[in-house]
């Protein structure tokens, strides 16, 4: 695996405890948090300036940051442990918001 791959792994879990301690300190609430991210995906997912020969599966990688953040912080709500592996997983088999 690309260690920049391990790196961003760390990042992404670092920026789910980040947002999860705003939540349960109650900075900003759940829907504020996934509408902010949703909000994220969206843009990157639409931006205009992104060249058009850019395939659909990269536009997806551009995408998972926020995805990844979306399950990670919903699962942290519900109790779930956070394992990167699993997530990721998951984040192939989610529709993305519209």
């Amino acid at each position: 695996m690309n260690t920049a791959n391990l790196q961003l792994e760390g990042v992404y879990a670092i920026l789910a405890a980040l947002f999860g301690a705003l939540r349960d300190k109650g900075v900003l609430g759940a829907e504020e948090i996934d509408s902010l991210l949703v909000d994220v995906e969206l843009s990157l997912a639409s931006d205009p300036l992104r060249p058009r020969e850019l395939r659909d599966a990269n536009v997806d990688a551009i995408c998972f940051p926020p995805r990844l953040l979306r399950l990670a912080l919903r699962g942290s709500a519900a109790g779930e442990g956070f394992s990167f592996a699993q997530l990721a997983g998951r984040v192939g088999q989610e529709t993305p918001p519209e």
